[in-house]
Parts: structure tokens; C-alpha cells; sequence
């Protein structure tokens, strides 16, 4: 059990290994939503997320699971608050975060480099299956508003490329 002394790094910690919701293969720090945690008291902290598109429905379900999270270890008073700036962007997205969403069959978005420019749109996106950077889009909008379908011409598998924002 963890003592109301936890110390910042550890609430962190704890609070970003919560998968998300919608993509479970992702913890909330991987995915970048995690904006922060402070410790006010003895058992008393704040956690600031920021959804990836304002008006985001698995923001309840992220908020309820952190909560759930840390109150199970030992952590009485949790307050998650819903942060809109600075916006979340898929450069967010952590490196391991991309890693995992290839080997699950989900395009990770393209990096938008440094600079945070703007992403180029015409770019092809690559098959998480066979590597293949002939593509086609089905569909702008997939099992998520934050995902497009994409069908392989090589391979011929669809798959789910999550969009630059």
C-alpha cells in the first residue's frame, strides 16, 4: 500500500501506466495525454490530462481510470481535471507509443519532425502489415474519429491509420 508521502514521479508513474480506453495497447503516458500530476497533501493529489480532440468521450473513462488506479493504492483524494491547452497533437504520441501502435496493425501518424510544421498530407502511409507505402483510404473515419481505414494495395489487408492532428 503507498502512504499519503508518494512522491510526484510515482503518482506519474501510476497514473500513465492506465491504458487507454479506446487504444489499450497504449498506456496514457504513451499516448501523451498525461500533462501532469502534483501532490497538494498527504493523499490528496491532481491529475491534468488533455484529451486528443476536444469533446473526446474516452476522457470519462480515463479520468475514472486513474482515479480507480490510484485509489487502489492508497491514494484517497484524486482529482482529475481536463486541460485544453496547450492542444494535444499526435507529435505527442510517444516513440515507444508509435512502436506499439505498428506491431498492433495500426499506422502510427507521421512525425511532423522538430520544426512541429505542418504535416504534409499527400505523403503515403505505410502498411503496418507488409511495410508497403502503396495505400488507399476507405474511409476518412474508422472505430475512432481519431483513425482512418486504409486498405494495402500490395497486401491487400485493411488497417487503421491514426490520423495527424
Amino acid at each position: 500500500m503507498v502512504t499519503g508521502t508518494l512522491l510526484e514521479e510515482e503518482v506519474r508513474r501510476l497514473a500513465g501506466s492506465v491504458p487507454d480506453p479506446e487504444l489499450p495497447v497504449l498506456t496514457l503516458e504513451e499516448l501523451g495525454v498525461l500533462r501532469g500530476v502534483e501532490v497538494l497533501a498527504p493523499g490528496k493529489v491532481t491529475v491534468r490530462l488533455t484529451p486528443t480532440y476536444t469533446g473526446c468521450p474516452a476522457i470519462e473513462a480515463m479520468s475514472a481510470d486513474i482515479e480507480q488506479v490510484l485509489h487502489d493504492h492508497g491514494i484517497p483524494e484524486v482529482s482529475v481535471v481536463t486541460v485544453l491547452a496547450p492542444a494535444w497533437s499526435t507529435d505527442d504520441i510517444s516513440v515507444e507509443g508509435r512502436r506499439k501502435l505498428a506491431e498492433f496493425g495500426i499506422a502510427p501518424p507521421r512525425d511532423t519532425g522538430p520544426s512541429g510544421g505542418p504535416v504534409p498530407l499527400a505523403l503515403s502511409v505505410r502498411c503496418p502489415h507488409c511495410g508497403s507505402t502503396d495505400t488507399e483510404l476507405l474511409s476518412r473515419f474508422s472505430s475512432t474519429a481519431c483513425k482512418a481505414l486504409r486498405r494495402c494495395v500490395s497486401c491487400r489487408e485493411p488497417f487503421d491509420h491514426f490520423k495527424e492532428l
